[in-house]
């Protein structure tokens, strides 16, 4: 685990089940479209950590994860804070099919403006920290 495209795609299809959970007049299909979302954050965030693991340097990994799970943690309350704003501007339906749109953009551009973060290849530092043990 741990392939940045995998990563975008797992980011790409939470979108798309964003947009899903939005349009949806229909139960069934927004409770399969809140769980996929719920399957591909979960997946998005394996990967995130895995990478977090690897590329940073031993002597920092205590101090790197703290402050990535500060930043985590603060990221919730913000994006429920912006969520509730754009839902008052713009409506419920809207907010939430423009968020997910948001996303579906957001990987399209790194996708395409980043091919250094796309052909990043982890399986070396994989085979490395499987080798230190």
């Amino acid at each position: 685990m741990g392939n940045p495209i995998k990563l975008l795609t797992a980011i790409f299809g939470f979108g798309v089940c964003i947009i899903v959970f939005g349009l949806s007049t229909i139960f069934w299909i927004s409770v399969l479209a809140l769980f996929f979302s719920g399957v591909t954050d979960g997946v998005s965030m394996v990967i995130r950590q895995t990478i977090l693991q690897l590329k940073t340097p031993d002597h920092m990994r205590g101090r790197v994860a703290s402050v990535n799970a500060m930043f985590v943690g603060s990221s919730n309350e913000l994006g429920a804070f912006e969520s509730g704003v754009t839902a008052k501007l713009m409506g419920t339906v809207t907010a939430v099919v423009f968020g997910g749109s948001m996303t579906i953009i957001t990987v399209l551009i790194k996708g395409i403006s980043s091919p250094f973060f796309r052909k990043l290849d982890l399986q070396k530092d994989i085979e490395a920290h499987e080798n230190e043990d």
